[in-house]
């Protein structure tokens, strides 16, 4: 439905821009977040944006260093100034429901996430 690109081994303060394509998955339709998980913790909300009035939340811990976009049938995530602390799989995920961008990237996000792509690692390291 979707697959996440763009991930990869960058050393601190580098970027990365990850990728959120979608084949015959109606994508604009859906809210979408990224959401990362580090090796030992839970997965969290790390930005996320709405499909009908671009509404965007990110988490404090990507405020000022990431920003999500969308494009025709993809959603994107520009990541900056990366920290060793950025470290995880970073997936894509997108919910059916009509509900803010903030409730898309919320702890429960399981709840309310429809779909997920596989994942793309990102290992910050020098």
């Amino acid at each position: 439905q979707f697959e996440e690109s763009g991930g990869g081994l960058v050393q601190p303060g580098g970027s990365l821009n990850l990728s959120c394509l979608s084949s015959g998955f109606p994508l604009p339709r859906y809210e979408v977040g990224w959401f990362r998980q580090a090796p030992g913790k839970e997965r969290e909300g790390v930005a996320c944006i709405t499909g009908v009035d671009g509404d965007i939340y990110y988490a404090d811990s990507a405020k000022g260093r990431f920003t999500i976009s969308r494009g025709e049938n993809a959603v994107y995530l520009q990541m900056n100034s990366l920290r060793p602390d950025d470290t995880a799989v970073y997936y894509c995920g997108a919910s059916r429901r009509w509900i803010p961008a903030r409730a898309v990237c919320a702890p429960d996000h399981d709840a309310v996430v429809d779909y997920w792509g596989k994942g793309t690692l990102v290992t910050v390291s020098s």
